[in-house]
């Protein structure tokens, strides 16, 4: 176990596999349908989590994880040997996930040095800062250094998406300063930004290819950016988007997966995104 110890949510959208390898905690929200609640990860799939969308008469809801929650994360840490904690989480100007945390951190009865961050992303974008974050605590860095590293990846992290329906934004209350939107909502694919950690309007394609061509134009216009990911709901058209986005980047560096059951909640069925670091 490395000295620091590495929490985060699971709107970081992360696998198994990534959080396992780098010892990450990953702290589940909960997702409901009507009167059914769910564990994100643990009682509810993604692949499940998008049928259950496609056909429940319910639009999914979600729901931040008690403090409870992040204070045993941060004790299994703690048993598994780690002294300081780092707990980065989903934008706190989306959810409630990280004054969740913070009130766990605040109410601990042991002496751990827990350190609660806001992302100001999602999904890929908030992934990636967690992993780059791991892997610093793997090679040693303390939670000062980890902290200092997200806070200076957060200004880079960029988190941009089309929807195909802006029905689950609206109506899970998300959609900030996406409002302007609503008036064209049947003559438009809306594009919007999260990249400062809130939903803000950034386009208004008429036509879905014409939709994907404006994402792909984003990164283009990013320059030399790292760790593109592209995340999505169930699009039918990934593929014909990452033609377009390897007509500059090399696909097989591209991290592709789907959206998990958080975000997909509000994100809506068939979005896709591109997260990424923007230059320094």
């Amino acid at each position: 176990m490395t000295r620091v110890g590495i929490v985060t949510d699971s709107a970081s959208d992360l696998d198994a596999a990534q959080a396992d390898t780098l010892g990450i905690e990953v702290v589940p929200l909960t997702i409901r349908f009507g009167d059914e609640e769910l564990v994100d990860r643990e009682e509810l799939s993604t692949t499940e989590f998008y049928r259950r969308m496609a056909t429940s008469p319910h639009m999914p809801e979600t729901a931040a994880p008690a403090p409870g929650a992040f204070a045993a994360a941060f004790e299994r840490l703690a048993a598994r040997g780690a002294e300081q904690v780092v707990c980065i989480n989903l934008s706190a100007g989306l959810s409630a996930t990280f004054q969740s945390a913070r009130t766990a951190a605040e109410g601990l009865d042991s002496d751990l040095d827990v350190r609660v961050v806001d992302s100001r992303s999602i999904t890929a974008g908030l992934g990636t800062q967690v992993l780059l974050a791991a892997q610093a605590a793997a090679a040693g860095a303390d939670a000062d250094a980890v902290v200092a590293l997200v806070e200076a990846l957060r200004e880079r992290t960029r988190v941009i998406g089309v929807l195909d329906t802006l029905d689950n934004l609206k109506k899970g209350g998300r959609i900030g300063g996406a409002q302007a939107l609503l008036g064209s909502i049947l003559s438009v694919k809306p594009a919007i930004d999260l990249s400062t950690g809130v939903v803000v309007e950034a386009g208004k394609p008429r036509t879905r290819k014409k939709a994907l061509r404006w994402l792909a134009d984003q990164v283009e216009a990013a320059g030399a950016i790292e760790h593109l990911s592209v995340m999505h709901g169930g699009a039918p058209d990934v593929e014909e988007f990452l033609d377009l986005l390897g007509e500059r980047h090399d696909r097989g560096a591209i991290r592709v997966d789907y959206i998990g059951a958080v975000i997909g909640s509000h994100g809506g069925p068939r979005v896709i995104g591109v997260a990424f670091l923007a230059p320094a």
